[in-house]
């Protein structure tokens, strides 16, 4: 257990480096390559979208799973975001409405 470092699996070690690597270089050349390309009015809005579009692809299916619970959890936490802009908060009220609506049944 306290063996180290340096006693874990070589191909281990290689497979965890060769993934940072990787993970480096798409998002290094992803900013070298967005750095060069001329950004339209079109463009711009099609990336300020992307974030929601991803969130709700995201959270749709999970929704669609939990059922109504989930679903009336997921608005307590959009609405606290909204309306407080603090994270930590959203995610407090959103468990204490889960455990609210589990321990009423839902």
């Amino acid at each position: 257990m306290t063996e180290g470092i340096l006693s874990a699996d070589p191909m281990f070690l290689i497979t965890v480096l060769g993934m940072t690597i990787v993970t480096y270089a798409l998002r290094a050349g992803g900013y070298w390559i967005m750095g060069r390309v001329p950004i339209t009015a079109r463009a711009r809005r099609g990336l300020e979208a992307l974030p929601g579009a991803i969130i709700v692809s995201t959270i749709l299916p999970i929704v669609l799973q939990g059922g109504l619970a989930v679903g009336l959890c997921l608005i307590v936490a959009a609405l606290a975001q909204i309306g407080l802009r603090k994270e930590y908060v959203a995610v407090f009220f959103a468990a204490a409405a889960a455990a609210a609506l589990r321990a009423g049944g839902l």
